[in-house]
């Protein structure tokens, strides 16, 4: 392991990096106009809708499962981290969570109704609740929650199939007209559609708790065993991963984007998040390992001065998609293809790579790293300054958004 201090893995930071892209395609989709993820809406081009597909199968919730088990294997670093300072890791634990809450309300408000940080701050809460867990503990509670989402999902998707009909675009269009003009009108308007869309985004981030919290007890248990430590460069481990876990993701994404998207209708998107739940932490797995088998050398020092800077980063998408596509700047709302605007996440995101690998010889904290880290340890870090070598290669043990 390249390690600079305790509680300081290079491989979580490697993860988080490359996990940056995936949440910045599923949220562009979003913020782009009603119809993105789902290829658009009628007479859409075959190219957006096959785009879109591809998005659901391989994309959607993998990567934020990744962040979500990321954000639990690093509490546990944390929790060693101020127990090495002497310091009392509950006060810690409770203004880092108050200072997430506080920004993704901001985020939220402003930027992005879908926001994550919220959530996260919320089950932080929780996870501290159920801290004490064995690993084995921790892993079946995971195991149960997991269940039990995809059993509901499962069961009210099956109910809506046989009771309903499938919304038509002519019956789906009126509903957002009034949320299109808004995105296109002035800051005011934008906000106002922020704040009528937030609580919708809330209950459905209510509803998917359970999933995250899993995915953060996930996190834990590794921690603990401190699984990456001892596996995030055994090569035959990672490929053994890969190769039992990548066919049942891929197979579990193919039916959800067949549910989400073609061929199936509207009616079958529940039915396909249940399938999504259950089998997405395969398709996590996979991806985690394999990058982990994979980059080695430039590519993974890129990614991890990206993961370093993730909250800086998240945050930063969110403000260049709302300068793109809300009346903040050119009001593309509902105008651009679903191929369009996975082109352009794919161009932010390589400058988001190449500036995130320029920074640590600068400066060591990000912005709204550096803001974190002062409302968590209740004083403001040492000195900025350019990050030693060492440090430059290695991850420290900030939770990841």
């Amino acid at each position: 392991m390249t390690t600079q201090s305790p509680g300081r893995v290079r491989e979580l930071d490697v993860l988080r990096g490359f996990a940056l892209s995936g949440i910045l395609l599923v949220n562009a989709q979003l913020m782009a106009g009603p119809y993105t993820a789902f290829g658009g809406g009628p007479g859409a081009t075959v190219l957006d809708r096959a785009v879109a597909w591809v998005v659901t199968a391989l994309v959607t919730t993998k990567f934020s499962l990744l962040f979500s088990f990321l954000f639990g294997y690093s509490f546990v670093l944390q929790r060693r981290s101020a127990r090495r300072a002497g310091a009392a890791f509950a006060p810690r634990h409770l203004r880092r969570t108050a200072g997430l809450f506080g920004l993704g309300l901001l985020h939220a408000v402003l930027l992005f109704p879908g926001d994550i940080l919220m959530t996260y701050a919320v089950l932080a809460l929780f996870l501290y609740g159920l801290r004490k867990l064995t690993p084995r503990a921790a892993l079946r509670l995971a195991a149960g929650l997991v269940v039990a989402l995809a059993a509901l999902l499962l069961a009210y998707g099956l109910l809506n199939v046989a009771l309903t009909e499938p919304l038509t675009p002519a019956e789906y269009a009126p509903r957002v007209a009034h949320t299109v003009a808004d995105y296109r009108g002035g800051a005011l308007s934008v906000i106002s559609a922020h704040l009528r869309e937030l609580p919708s985004m809330l209950r459905a981030d209510l509803l998917y708790a359970p999933d995250l919290l899993a995915a953060f007890l996930a996190g834990l248990a590794a921690a603990e065993t401190r699984l990456v430590e001892r596996r995030g460069r055994d090569r035959r481990w990672l490929r053994g991963v890969v190769v039992r876990w990548l066919p049942v993701g891929l197979a579990g994404g193919i039916v959800t984007a067949c549910c989400a998207g073609r061929p199936l209708d509207s009616r079958w998107f529940l039915v396909g998040h249940a399938v999504a739940v259950l089998t997405a932490p395969a398709l996590t797995a996979s991806y985690a390992c394999g990058l982990l088998l994979l980059v080695r050398g430039r590519a993974a020092d890129v990614l991890a001065a990206a993961g370093r800077m993730a909250l800086t980063h998240y945050l930063t998408q969110s403000l260049v998609l709302a300068l793109v596509f809300t009346g903040y700047g050119l009001a593309l709302y509902d105008r651009t293809g679903t191929a369009a605007v996975v082109a352009g996440c794919l161009v932010l995101y390589g400058l988001q790579l190449a500036v995130g690998h320029a920074l640590p010889a600068r400066v060591r904290y990000g912005p709204a790293e550096l803001l974190l880290r002062t409302v968590t340890r209740a004083r403001r870090p040492g000195p900025e300054g350019p990050a030693s070598p060492g440090e430059r290669r290695s991850a420290d043990s900030r939770p990841v958004r």
